[in-house]
């Protein structure tokens, strides 16, 4: 089954409102197999309206429609299709009933204007919208689908969830199975050579790749029967890449590299405190939006100016004097005098230059030093970074975070 999904407003054209009703959906229907071709955005007008749901008919099996279902004069989705369609809009006593008993519960008056939500066309299957007074309906004509639903997305999510999708999971019979392989330190176009070869034989599991935030994520996707069958499919693949990409592999859950790092800590009960210059409390600010991270997280410092990084962290005076707040001598320091101050297994420092200012020939915007403290000894990682100032301070966070898992990872064997 073949989907397009057809947004209905005027705002959304103008930038008014995101359409995230499109991804959920999107998101949806990709775990029930069904296959969405199309995005299409159209404005409060009948008459492109129109063109719009016949050219989606003419190429789709499937159309969802969002918006256009409320009161007003310029809410005219249910109109066209019935028009499209050949379908009368007749009175649905039940969707009535609901609309009256919902303004009674919020003890408002309702408006004439509002018995016209209650019209559904002639045949269609009624979708109850329990959070708001605009009921949905799909209707099966000439081997399509049509599905109305409202626009806001409180509205919508648990109408298409509760009815619309287990509706189309009868018909489709498949669903879209997807693995999602999170990596970090290989960039895309490495990875792809890495991979190339399975890409080129792909067949019935799918591979594709896709950047962001300086991470790599490769999707497996393919279509079973069972979400349990599917992955039984994606699985030799999925070893196959795993042990090519050895620890530059992160998860194999699509997590974020910062929760796989909080994570494994908290399993191996591995204290850490954090120093932070340049990222000015964000990697404690992660750690923190981890459950269960109080368990080893035992402080994070702030020292931004060079006094705070004596007074509070014991780096030496003659350490700056000598090589500067931005070095790997100071953040080594940083790293060494956080563990010690907080008694714990690791001490995590970072120092930088995040711009737009402050770069010099011999130490440009983007020049970091991220140290890691432990019972070993203390490992600095120089990174050269590009981008704005935050694109430097959340790629200087997520390769402090790659240092602590590759730590842990190596201690543990």
């Amino acid at each position: 089954m073949n989907a397009e999904i057809l947004a209905v407003g005027t705002e959304l054209l103008m930038g008014q409102i995101a359409n995230t009703n499109a991804q959920y959906i999107s998101k949806r229907l990709n775990d029930i197999g069904v296959n969405v071709y199309y995005h299409s955005v159209v404005g409060d007008n009948s008459v492109r309206l129109k063109k719009c749901l016949l050219a989606a008919l003419e190429r789709c099996d499937l159309v969802i429609m969002t918006g256009g279902l409320g009161p007003t004069q310029d809410d005219l989705t249910k109109e066209t299709v019935a028009e499209v369609l050949g379908k009368k809009l007749v009175l649905h006593e039940e969707s009535l009933e609901r609309i009256k008993t919902f303004f009674t519960r919020i003890n408002r008056k309702m408006t004439d204007n509002n018995v016209k939500q209650a019209y559904l066309p002639e045949g269609c299957t009624v979708v109850e919208n329990n959070s708001g007074t605009a009921p949905g309906c799909i209707i099966e004509d000439k081997g399509k689908i049509v599905v109305m639903l409202p626009g806001p997305p409180p509205e919508m999510m648990p109408m298409l969830d509760d009815t619309v999708i287990p509706y189309l999971a009868e018909k489709s019979g498949y669903r879209i199975v997807s693995k999602y392989l999170r990596v970090f330190g290989i960039g895309e176009s490495q990875l792809e050579e890495m991979i190339m070869d399975l890409v080129d034989k792909q067949d019935r599991v799918t591979i594709a790749t896709y950047a962001k935030d300086g991470q790599v994520t490769v999707r497996l996707t393919t279509k079973a029967r069972t979400e349990e069958e599917g992955f039984r499919e994606i699985l030799p693949l999925q070893n196959e890449i795993a042990s090519r990409l050895k620890e530059a592999l992160y998860s194999t859950e699509d997590e974020e590299l910062e929760y796989v790092a909080a994570k494994i800590l908290i399993d191996n009960n591995i204290t850490i405190a954090t120093a932070e210059s340049c990222t000015g409390g964000l990697i404690s600010a992660r750690l923190t939006d981890v459950p269960g991270i109080s368990k080893v997280f035992n402080r994070g410092i702030v020292s931004y100016s060079n006094e705070a990084k004596m007074e509070n962290l014991g780096v030496k005076p003659e350490t700056l004097e000598k090589y500067g707040a931005v070095s790997s001598r100071t953040a080594m320091e940083m790293a060494e005098g956080v563990r010690k101050i907080a008694s714990t297994d690791i001490g995590l420092a970072v120092t930088g230059i995040a711009g737009p200012d402050g770069g010099t020939d011999e130490k440009p915007v983007g020049l970091v030093y991220v140290a890691l403290a432990h019972s070993l000894g203390t490992e600095v990682r120089e990174l050269r970074l590009a981008g704005n100032r935050n694109r430097i301070r959340n790629l200087t966070v997520l390769n402090a975070f790659d240092m602590v898992r590759r730590y842990v990872m190596k201690l543990k064997g």
